[in-house]
């Protein structure tokens, strides 16, 4: 069998590809293939299979697998009993009816009005949430619309955001906001009284299929004599390492000697393109184990180390040769944000600033239905596919991010009424990653816990913060 790899398509690829497809509804799979399907890939793949008793021998041998395979409902159902510890372990399975999309979601195009907002609320007894602008993607509807960072909005096609309808009504391909102002109540250091008020202006959005470059923003700044890089990284995905390279090309030239990575908006992705970072970041360690790979028991086999390396599809690599790194990360820091953090602890000091990490260390592959459940030969059938998490991550220490997350060197969170521009040295997350630089490395004195963040709206992409096994 050929190793399991992450194949993402262009365009005009899966167009092509949606040729074979024409004639599904004339001989579409039923629920019972489908549902063979799934058991056989989790049987086959899932990581915690061993913890799950109907994974730990295999039901399709079994004289009942039909009558098993028949008591759940549809696929989805079947999957969902197979997933172990959801609300505390495995938060990140996932299956999907259409992997075209997926495809291209995990290839950074996804449907999108350029609005990438984040949700809170003033207590953790409010019912209410408002959502605030982290940042806008260009060349989309909401910079169009002149929305900016830091605006507030508290209701979507006039109904008030909630604890239990925020994920429906910001779900839709086109909305309305409205935008709202916020007020401290004149206790500037107590949120618990604050309010939104409306200030009469809505907005319409509309999403449309955008492809995202991670490389969000880079410049050198000069601190206290010493020339320290500044990169915002909001994806790692594979369609941009050369984007990604000539970043760390221009913090070369302009002899950077301090970086300030910011991952703090960063759900995940590529397992490569985190060794191609850790790479660039360093550079003295070409050869070396910067993170392994461990699959279930039955897939020893593909267990594999990833080395960091000094070039990539023929491109050699921009390297700063850091001793030390200071990364910003937060609550919506996941995956291969957690794993860049985690692996280049084994070999430098790496300063965390800001808040606990989500706790992710599970790499995942988009699984087929196909003989060897990858892309080739899949069944023309249905469009399932399944992204179960199937490997763990871990340093060259052994040592996997912990599922409560990493815990921040500096403790600050963003007040969403004082955000600041990002990339100014003002702005207080950099401002705090600045200041650590600037005290020869002892701890900011200025620690703030911010709002309590909620989510994002990457929480309403189900399969947003993976890490890929590619």
């Amino acid at each position: 069998m050929k190793p399991l790899r992450f194949i993402i398509l262009n365009l005009l690829v899966l167009c092509a590809l949606n040729s074979c497809f024409e004639d599904l509804d004339d001989n579409p799979a039923t629920d019972q293939d489908i549902k063979d399907f799934v058991y056989r890939a989790m049987f086959e793949w899932y990581i915690y299979k061993d913890e799950m008793p109907q994974l730990q021998t295999n039901r399709a041998e079994s004289s009942d697998y039909d009558s098993f395979l028949n008591s759940f409902s549809s696929p989805e159902n079947l999957f969902e009993s197979l997933i172990y510890e959801r609300q505390t372990i495995d938060r990140f399975s996932a299956i999907t009816d259409d992997y075209f999309a997926l495809e291209q979601q995990l290839n950074g195009t996804s449907y999108h009005n350029g609005m990438e907002y984040g949700l809170f609320r003033f207590s953790s007894t409010d019912t209410d949430v408002y959502g605030y602008v982290r940042y806008i993607l260009p060349s989309t509807d909401a910079e169009n619309k002149g929305l900016v960072r830091g605006d507030i909005f508290h209701s979507v096609n006039g109904t008030q955001l909630t604890i239990s309808n925020y994920r429906t009504l910001l779900s839709d391909n086109s909305y309305t906001i409205a935008l709202g102002s916020y007020d401290d109540n004149g206790t500037p250091n107590d949120a618990t009284d604050d309010f939104i008020s409306d200030i009469n202006q809505q907005i319409q959005l509309t999403k449309v299929p955008y492809t995202e470059n991670p490389v969000y923003d880079f410049d050198v700044f000069n601190i206290g004599g010493e020339q320290v890089g500044y990169l915002m990284y909001n994806g790692f995905t594979g369609d941009f390492n050369n984007q990604l390279n000539d970043a760390f090309g221009y913090f070369s030239s302009n002899g950077v000697q301090k970086l300030v990575l910011d991952l703090r908006y960063n759900p995940g992705g590529s397992v490569n393109s985190a060794r191609l970072l850790g790479s660039m970041i360093t550079g003295q360690f070409n050869g070396a184990a910067f993170s392994s790979l461990n699959y279930n028991d039955q897939k020893q086999n593909f267990n594999s180390t990833y080395n960091f390396t000094n070039s990539f599809n023929g491109t050699s690599i921009n390297s700063l040769n850091l001793n030390k790194v200071y990364v910003i990360a937060t609550g919506s820091s996941a995956s291969a944000s957690e794993m860049v953090i985690n692996s280049l602890s084994s070999y430098i000091e790496v300063v965390h600033i800001g808040k606990n990490t989500v706790g992710k260390s599970q790499a995942s592959s988009i699984i087929y239905d196909s003989p060897d459940y990858g892309r080739q030969n899949v069944n023309p059938t249905h469009t399932y596919a399944l992204l179960p998490l199937i490997a763990i991550t871990r340093n060259a220490e052994g040592l996997a991010v912990p599922n409560s997350g990493l815990v921040p060197d500096v403790e600050i969170g963003e007040k969403v009424n004082d955000l600041g521009s990002i990339g100014n040295q003002m702005e207080p997350l950099l401002a705090a990653a600045l200041q650590v630089i600037e005290n020869g490395g002892r701890q900011a004195a200025l620690t703030s816990k911010g709002h309590e963040i909620i989510g994002d709206n990457h929480d309403l992409e189900p399969n947003s913060q993976i890490m890929i096994a590619d």
